[in-house]
């Protein structure tokens, strides 16, 4: 009998070399990296320590599992709005056909959403026609990625622009030059959790109810799985095409949650948290018997194989059992 998953959690630090995945912008010829202030406990000292450091935004790992997602969608055959068929980042409010019939009752209009896309399930969104506002929270929650101060680095690196025939006049243009630019370049260790409601795929917190069956709650399970490793695999981001990362490793734990209790997670900027994972666990344990799961990698090989065990073994879990 395959497992109910009710919440699932990733934490874990992840080595990124050469990599401009996000940045904030550019003034004249410099490129300007994305980078946070962060506290931290110094693992020398144990105190807290102030650090500013190169970071990669939730919202643009969110993106990534999203286009992911929408790829599983159009080859499986789930529900796509017409807005998410092309990928719109306003998904289901571009969706004429849905935005103009809208039911009067928010509860029936969040089954709508839910029944209509897999993208406006998973992802969520904010269905806002005056002078209503009608949320569907997102099932998929990622943290900023975040590198560790000790070990990452930001440089920034000499470039010019190639031309053919330097400082001579090519089919009708105007004398040629090479500008030169700066662009950075991040590496190091980072952090990142992500968490996944999987209890809610389908769920409309309105009406407290299920809008979609068993079987197709299911079929979303195993691409929002999918999504997520491949968003690990394969991190899009800014720069990719002659920046591409170079992903050296990857390391942490999966928690997995069989009953109605979260899936902890803790931030990977501790050299602790795994053995702090672990203690939460068998303190949940302690109170509901197998509550938790905690399957530990050292790998992206291993990772892969937690995922696949995930979608191979288990199920999303039915608040209402097996009816759905």
């Amino acid at each position: 009998m395959a497992t109910s998953v009710y919440s699932l959690s990733i934490s874990g630090r992840v080595i990124l070399d050469m990599h401009s995945l996000n940045n904030e912008g550019g003034e004249g010829n410099q490129i300007t990296t994305r980078m946070v202030n962060i506290v931290y406990n110094d693992p020398d000292t144990g105190e807290p320590r102030l650090a500013s450091v190169n970071a990669i935004s939730g919202d643009m790992f969110k993106h990534i599992q999203a286009e992911h997602l929408y790829l599983k969608a159009k080859t499986d055959g789930l529900p796509l709005c017409a807005g998410c068929q092309v990928f719109s980042a306003s998904r289901v409010l571009n969706d004429e056909e849905f935005m103009g019939n809208l039911p009067q009752r928010d509860a029936e209009v969040i089954d709508a959403l839910l029944r209509r896309c897999v993208i406006d399930d998973l992802a969520g969104n904010l269905i806002a026609k005056e002078p209503r506002s009608i949320p569907r929270k997102s099932v998929a929650e990622f943290a900023w990625v975040v590198g560790i101060p000790e070990v990452t680095r930001t440089e920034s690196y000499f470039h010019v622009r190639y031309a053919a025939e330097r400082g001579e006049r090519v089919e009708g243009e105007e004398r040629v030059t090479q500008p030169i630019f700066h662009r950075p370049a991040s590496s190091g260790v980072y952090a990142t959790i992500a968490t996944f409601e999987i209890a809610r795929i389908g769920f409309n917190d309105i009406s407290q109810t299920y809008a979609i069956d068993q079987g197709e709650r299911e079929r979303r399970y195993k691409a929002l799985l999918e999504s997520v490793l491949y968003t690990f695999l394969e991190p899009n981001g800014a720069m990719r095409g002659t920046q591409n990362p170079h992903i050296l490793g990857f390391e942490g734990a999966v928690t997995i949650s069989t009953q109605v209790v979260p899936a902890p997670a803790l931030s990977p900027l501790d050299d602790g948290y795994i053995d702090e994972l672990k203690r939460i666990a068998d303190a949940m344990n302690g109170v509901r018997s197998g509550a938790v799961l905690v399957r530990e990698f050292d790998s992206m090989g291993r990772f892969a194989e937690i995922m696949r065990e995930l979608i191979a073994e288990t199920k999303p879990y039915s608040l209402f059992g097996d009816r759905g």
